[in-house]
């Protein structure tokens, strides 16, 4: 037995080393490619050497692009390890600690102190975990896979652009699976188009500087459109007769709407008739919370474009201002990847349009979902919730 272990692992091996091979020579003239644009779009020799000669191929850098937790895992799974009681009771203290600092940054830009400090807490866990990868072969990794090659090596040679300047040193750049760096996470392209120098050094470095990294963060919030005096949205609680159908980030309506239909805050009371446009969000479907979103919510997801991060970030916000838990509960159930798969193979063979099968609970297949749940006079959630389930395996003759 031992034998034939050792002969089939050898021959695995054998099978797998010109596949190494051949990535490792692709990557290789891939990076090529790269330094010849580097120089041909006007980058000095010495500071692509500086960058390219870091790069290396990391597998498990691809691994982690096709796998982000903001696609694969429930909100449950995903909230649950993100706003909990110790980044809670952190992110308050670090408010305090940096109170001079932060008040400062929202005299200047409008954007509480909560946000800054929950932004900071979802990327790096407040400075605590700022990445273990060296950002060239993050980048150079991914500038060299087919699926967002562009995008990518637009970043890649960005980042010379940045080491040429002087800001950052080619040493410091420690980061993410995706490239992006220091305490508040940003891309090359996000730190060339919005770091700022907050401590008036005359460099924008987002690793040693908090004061760099934190004024960034609030500028960037700025462009991207932050309303000052306004929430990002709060916990809800539905009428009897809300129609599901309507919750959803295809669906913005004034908050007079919404009261019209009668929805209330945690404490009861109706919300206010005004004209600032809103949507319903159901990240667990109708047994989990509801949340009324505004413009400020949209910002959040410039930043980072998952509605599971975005809320997240929202809450941890508030729960470091002082409020509490979620009003309504998590729910416990958890569905798995290949659930989601499932659903959508039955649900294309019935003549929805849900995309490819790929297991993450996108807007196509929450679409497609509400859709279905409404044909078969379900709650239209957009949720694959049991019942779902078991009306697609009566129809397909699978119960």
């Amino acid at each position: 037995m031992r034998l034939l272990v050792s002969c089939l692992a050898s021959s695995m091996l054998l099978f797998l080393a010109p596949m190494a091979a051949t990535a490792q020579s692709d990557f290789a003239t891939c990076l090529a490619r790269l330094e010849a644009r580097a120089l041909q779009e006007g980058h000095d020799t010495e500071t692509v050497n500086a960058v390219l000669s870091r790069a290396e191929y990391l597998p498990r850098v691809i691994s982690a692009d096709r796998q982000q937790a903001e696609f694969t895992q429930t909100f449950t799974d995903y909230y649950s390890k993100r706003v909990t009681a110790k980044r809670v009771a952190s992110g308050r203290q670090l408010r305090s600690n940096h109170r001079d600092l932060l008040d400062a940054l929202q005299r200047e830009y409008g954007v509480p102190s909560q946000y800054l400090v929950a932004l900071w807490g979802l990327e790096t866990n407040f400075g605590g975990y700022l990445g273990n990868l060296t950002i060239p072969s993050a980048l150079a990794t991914l500038a060299c896979d087919n699926r967002r090659s562009k995008f990518f090596a637009d970043e890649l040679i960005t980042l010379i652009g940045i080491v040429g300047g002087g800001d950052m040193g080619v040493d410091e750049l420690i980061g993410s699976w995706a490239g992006a760096m220091g305490h508040m996470q940003f891309m090359p392209s996000t730190f060339a188009a919005h770091a700022v120098d907050g401590d008036g050094d005359g460099k924008r470095n987002l690793y040693s500087s908090l004061a760099d990294a934190l004024g960034s963060g609030a500028h960037y919030l700025v462009k991207s459109g932050w309303q000052q005096g306004f929430k990002w949205g709060r916990e809800v609680i539905l009428s009897d007769s809300f129609d599901y159908a309507q919750a959803g980030s295809h669906n913005w309506r004034p908050l007079s709407y919404w009261r019209n239909a009668g929805i209330r805050d945690v404490h009861g009371e109706l919300i206010p008739p005004l004209t600032i446009e809103s949507a319903i969000l159901l990240p667990s479907g109708h047994s989990g919370p509801a949340f009324l979103v505004y413009e400020n919510f949209r910002v959040l997801m410039r930043w980072n474009r998952s509605e599971f991060y975005a809320l997240s970030v929202g809450r941890l916000a508030d729960r470091i201002a002082g409020a509490g838990k979620l009003h309504t509960p998590l729910p416990k159930r958890r569905i798995a990847t290949q659930d989601v798969m499932n659903i959508q193979r039955h649900l294309a063979t019935l003549g929805y349009a849900v995309g490819s099968a790929d297991g993450i609970l996108g807007p196509a297949t929450r679409k497609a979902i509400r859709e279905f749940q409404q044909a078969h006079n379900l709650i239209a959630d957009g949720y694959p919730n049991p019942e779902v389930v078991q009306k697609i395996d009566a129809i397909t003759g699978r119960s």
